[in-house]
């Protein structure tokens, strides 16, 4: 992809002990260079990349000249998770990895790029679950991280999704199209779907309207990704715990420096806001910078890539607060 960079990782070892003489860590760089700026890291969701702004980006809107994350004035990475199939890169055993050693790559690309700190770390549903883990290994990395529909945990709802997933992955005869079907269901939800549809039918097609745009993501998954890499970042959602290795969560989000705001969208099904307001609850009664922020939406999960004017609000004013981890107050805002 134009623009795209890469670099590699030597002898990395991943938690389960499976080695790696090289992983390649493709990226893309927008705005401001990086020795330069202000650096805000960008992780992308189950089936993004790197290429989150210009023309094509799934970003655009909120990234660039100008915009909320403003190229002019901050340099914007996004890494590529590896085995995403992103240049082809893909790999034989997913298993061998889970979200930290993902964490793990991001920081040690960042280093190789001189990076030793994050104006933001921001990432949605499984990028924030990333940033997560990123917060949790490197608790001086960033002043600000922004989980956005994601959450530092796959839920048991997460699981049995990703479990169910992987079923359809290695037992459908159209694995690609068939798990995107199922997995549009958990992105959206039923008033959303029968806002846009209402029941109403394509003739030309003989079906329903919902089946027809069901079977569009299908098709349109399956032209542009590989089964491999699917069942790569499938399992990884699915592996999201900042508390691995029975860490004492208190511990571990105690030594996170960084501001640390929640975005929830009040529809969501997938990383639903009730996790976020448990995590919330369990955290401010020990770390007054933490901050909750939902988004109202009729759209589900997808809400952090189609209400771009209010992920657009939220963000600025996020952005606008300076860090101050003492007196900073805490507020519950809705969008």
């Amino acid at each position: 992809m134009q623009g795209a960079q890469t670099i590699s990782i030597l002898n990395f070892v991943t938690h389960n002990g499976a080695s790696y003489k090289s992983i390649d860590l493709h990226f893309q760089h927008f705005g401001m260079q990086w020795d330069k700026a202000p650096v805000i890291l960008v992780n992308h969701s189950l089936t993004g990349d790197s290429n989150v702004c210009g023309p094509s980006g799934w970003w655009n809107e909120v990234i660039g000249p100008g915009l909320t994350i403003d190229t002019n004035k901050f340099a914007i990475l996004a890494f590529n998770i590896p085995g995403n199939g992103f240049y082809n890169q893909t790999f034989e055993h997913p298993e061998d990895f889970h979200a930290g050693d993902i964490a793990t790559l991001f920081k040690l690309g960042l280093d190789q790029l001189g990076i030793s700190e994050l104006y933001a770390l921001i990432g949605g549903s499984i990028g924030g679950g990333i940033a997560w883990e990123m917060a949790a290994q490197f608790p001086n990395l960033t002043q600000r991280l922004v989980p956005v529909a994601a959450d530092w945990k796959a839920s048991d709802w997460i699981i049995a999704n990703t479990f169910l997933q992987k079923r359809i992955l290695e037992n459908s005869k159209e694995p690609l199209r068939d798990a995107r079907i199922h997995a549009m269901l958990c992105y959206r939800n039923p008033e959303s779907l029968e806002s846009r549809f209402n029941r109403s039918f394509n003739e030309e097609r003989n079906c329903y309207n919902v089946e027809s745009w069901l079977h569009y993501h299908g098709d349109k998954l399956e032209q542009r990704f590989a089964l491999q890499a699917y069942k790569m970042v499938n399992h990884l959602l699915g592996t999201i715990d900042i508390t691995r290795g029975q860490k004492d969560f208190t511990t571990v989000v105690s030594s996170i420096k960084a501001d640390i705001h929640l975005i929830a969208i009040d529809s969501d099904l997938f990383f639903t806001p009730l996790q976020d307001q448990k995590t919330y609850a369990l955290i401010k009664p020990f770390k007054d910078n933490i901050f909750f922020h939902e988004i109202a939406s009729l759209h589900g999960h997808d809400a952090f890539l189609i209400e771009n004017e209010k992920v657009k609000h939220l963000l600025t004013k996020i952005f606008n607060h300076p860090i101050k981890h003492s007196n900073y107050e805490s507020s519950t805002r809705t969008y």
